[in-house]
């Protein structure tokens, strides 16, 4: 019989029962497969499955368990890997129909670290074309609803991800970020998205080895969780010359901590930005929450008002080295977005990019030096709470308008060009039942800080506890 409520425990829940032996990988698996038929028609997050490959690795890891094998961390987990990442033997679309049909003969480095770890591949969770916009839709295999309102977009890249977690069809899943796309849907989905420090999971292969701003890195439903994840998927490789040296064990053991003392410095705007009446009446109790773990608030926040500038010079660069070449074979398969984004790298100048990173360098120490007697920052991942599904992107916020389709991510993006570690936890709802995620920042790769204090707000409020309606139907 099939015990769909496995799904509802969380993956170090899950975790120990495999190890203890009081439920199987292939009970575990059948329950997450059957979640899986149940809402994922609605839902459309995960778009390539695999259930009879996943059926026999989830034989072995019994049989590894049966014969006393040590056992990965994450021995026995289900997992849909973000189709931007090559699965070998698996179809990986990177959501653009120039790729429909593409299957890689190789896994990247996350796919293999999670495999090694004793993770089961099940399929392939959907993303934006390329990975660009925090929308997830492409023309292969449509959009992906969020399951608190599936009128609503669960944001992106890793759309896909958030929606499988917040459904409970998979206890763990990976994800990438440039501009937000770990955090923003994960805001938007009620999950944990976390974007590491630069290096601290190094991406494998990669044209650029020395590029910080994109970076890979977990979801799942609970901090806790991502700890676990981060013990698998962190760690140097000899490939990746800039990757953190520290082992991924600092991620193991609680993340109980004393807070008091701790100086966090609060903004329901980041300095100035335009910030949807909603997403700051959701986020009003943050700063007493924060108190009441003995942190101390500060009412100041950073200058990083040349963070637009830079991302988005950097950011066309990464998009005119990746697709200048598909502009001249399948520029008719393209989305404008890419189109625009990469014709804006390619007219660029040496210049361009050379005062980007300068400034980049400047705000970096600036950053440094603001944190010296600051331990975190605080701030709303998003802008605004999910919208339409039917909008591609917004193009303005309190009256605001937008010049390009990523501005109104720079709640994320202007974080992102710090690279510091930063994670979305759940943090309140909207009147309508729309959830919102706190962004909370820390130093320069102090990733398990984060994680702290992160754990800390998460067991004080609960709100990640709170499950999407259609479960309950």
């Amino acid at each position: 019989m099939i015990n769909e409520t496995l799904c509802d425990l969380t993956a170090i829940e899950m975790r120990t029962l495999l190890a203890d032996g009081e439920i199987s990988s292939r009970e575990l698996l059948a329950a997450h497969l059957a979640r899986i038929e149940k809402v994922n028609p609605e839902l459309n997050a995960i778009v390539t499955l695999i259930p009879e490959q996943a059926n026999d690795s989830a034989a072995r890891a019994d049989d590894a368990h049966a014969n006393g094998e040590p056992l990965g961390v994450l021995h026995g987990l289900p997992i849909a890997h973000k189709d931007l990442v090559d699965t070998a033997g698996v179809r990986t679309t990177l959501g653009s129909p120039i790729y429909q049909d593409r299957v890689p003969d190789q896994d990247d480095l996350i796919v293999e670290r999670i495999r090694d770890a004793g993770a089961i591949m099940i399929g392939k969770t959907n993303t934006p074309e390329f990975g660009a916009g925090s929308q997830t839709f492409n023309e292969v295999f449509g959009v992906t609803s969020n399951p608190y309102d599936t009128s609503k977009t669960c944001g992106g890249s890793s759309g896909g991800a958030a929606v499988a977690l917040a459904a409970r069809m998979l206890p763990i899943a990976d994800g990438s970020d440039l501009g937000g796309s770990l955090r923003n849907p994960a805001s938007f989905c009620n999950v944990v998205g976390f974007r590491p420090s630069g290096g601290r999971v190094p991406t494998v292969p990669s044209s650029n080895l020395w590029m910080p701003m994109a970076t890979k890195g977990p979801m799942a439903r609970t901090v806790s969780d991502i700890a676990l994840f981060m013990q698998a998927i962190a760690g140097p490789h000899q490939l990746a010359p800039s990757s953190n040296v520290e082992s991924p064990e600092i991620f193991a053991g609680s993340l109980e901590r004393n807070f008091s003392g701790t100086r966090v410095a609060w903004s329901p705007d980041l300095g100035g930005l335009p910030v949807d009446p909603a997403v700051r009446a959701a986020l009003s109790s943050v700063p007493d929450r924060l108190s009441d773990l003995g942190c101390e608030i500060v009412e100041s926040w950073p200058d990083l008002s040349d963070a637009p500038e830079i991302f988005q010079t950097l950011r066309a660069e990464i998009f005119a080295h990746s697709y200048a070449a598909l502009l001249e074979t399948h520029r008719h398969q393209l989305k404008e977005t890419v189109i625009w984004n990469a014709e804006k790298g390619l007219a660029m100048s040496m210049k361009d990019h050379g005062e980007a990173c300068f400034k980049q360098a400047q705000m970096f120490t600036e950053l440094q030096r603001f944190m010296a007697d600051i331990d975190f920052l605080a701030c709303p991942v998003t802008q605004i709470p999910p919208f339409s599904k039917d909008i591609e992107y917004i193009k303005e916020i309190e009256g605001i308008r937008f010049d390009t389709y990523i501005d109104w991510m720079r709640s994320c993006s202007d974080i992102t060009t710090t690279t510091h570690p930063a994670i979305s936890v759940p943090a309140g709802f909207t009147p309508e039942g729309l959830p919102i995620g706190l962004q909370i920042v820390g130093r320069s790769r102090d990733d398990r800080s984060v994680l702290e204090l992160a754990y800390a707000f998460e067991q004080a409020t609960g709100i990640g506890q709170r499950r999407p309606p259609l479960l309950d139907d």
